[in-house]
């Protein structure tokens, strides 16, 4: 059993860690409340150059592009968001197995991973990682997405991938986020019939407007999966550190509690051999006299 001594070097050392949860959750819920007000503000961007890029693509003259037509699909990239840190929950864990049960079809896969968790998830498997990007900071994550966006159409135009893929985590609300790949090319334009016919014009042409266009979309499409992607990191790692905020305070309760006891026990114990020894010292007088 504990001693005194142990018992109370355990609650100093529990209510340490009691002290860091607290701060790490305050980081969590401030960056969360930033990256949120961020992504409000990029979704409807990305929905309206969505619809653009579909609608464009519904145009008969633009079936053969590049970015619409595709190919034989023999070397597919793949882009993995996760984080740099842990303390989330299965925010990491159920990207990379979402990403890798995708992957998982006989394909030539590459894969350009952000996160050293992800990193070092793929890197165990032998994947085939072309590209890893790490300790990336929130104010680059904008440009960040642009480099991206134009490394990833130079690798399509040059034909070292057929198409490509990113995996990230949709956020729904701070409770619930869903792990989700989604193909950026070629272009999916949905079931609807291609446009034989439109009243729409481009300038100077579809081709130059298409050309001018998906480097956006490709830029902003990148940008929103990031900010999803944080977005749920942050929520996670939130109710990560409220979960275990809750256990610290529920173990240092019951080690307090144990400490009293004990404490209360050996005081007991104290009283009982110093009445002892008086009884004792009493009947040795009285047996002098």
């Amino acid at each position: 059993m504990s001693s005194l001594k142990e018992l109370k070097q355990r609650i100093a050392n529990v209510s340490s860690t009691q002290q860091l949860i607290k701060a790490m959750d305050i980081v969590a819920s401030t960056k969360l409340q930033r990256v949120r007000t961020q992504l409000e503000r990029v979704r409807p961007i990305y929905r309206q150059l969505k619809r653009i890029v579909e609608e464009a693509g519904r145009e008969e003259a633009a079936r053969a592009h590049i970015f619409y037509a595709g190919r034989e699909a023999k070397n597919s990239l793949y882009i993995v968001l996760t984080s740099d840190r842990g303390f989330s929950g299965g925010y990491n864990a159920n990207i990379v197995a979402k990403a890798l049960d995708h992957m998982n079809q006989g394909k030539n896969e590459r894969i350009l991973v952000v996160g050293s968790k992800g990193y070092e998830f793929f890197k165990k498997r032998g994947k085939n990682i072309i590209r890893k990007i790490i300790d990336l900071p929130d104010a680059q994550v904008y440009y960040g997405a642009e480099a991206i966006a134009n490394w990833v159409i130079d690798l399509y135009r040059t034909g070292e991938v057929d198409e490509v893929f990113i995996a990230y985590t949709h956020f729904v609300n701070v409770l619930s986020y869903v792990p989700c790949v989604e193909r950026l090319l070629p272009v999916v334009t949905g079931d609807k019939p291609p446009l034989v016919w439109s009243e729409r014009k481009y300038e100077p042409d579809l081709a130059t407007f298409i050309d001018n266009t998906i480097p956006l979309y490709l830029h902003m499409s990148l940008f929103r999966a990031f900010s999803e992607a944080h977005t749920c990191e942050q929520a996670a790692r939130m109710i990560s550190m409220d979960e275990a905020g809750k256990n610290a305070e529920e173990m240092l309760e019951e080690l307090t509690s144990m400490y009293n006891r004990k404490r209360q026990a050996a005081i007991t114990q104290e009283l009982s051999e110093i009445f002892g020894s008086t009884t004792i010292l009493h009947k040795g007088g009285d047996h002098g006299s």
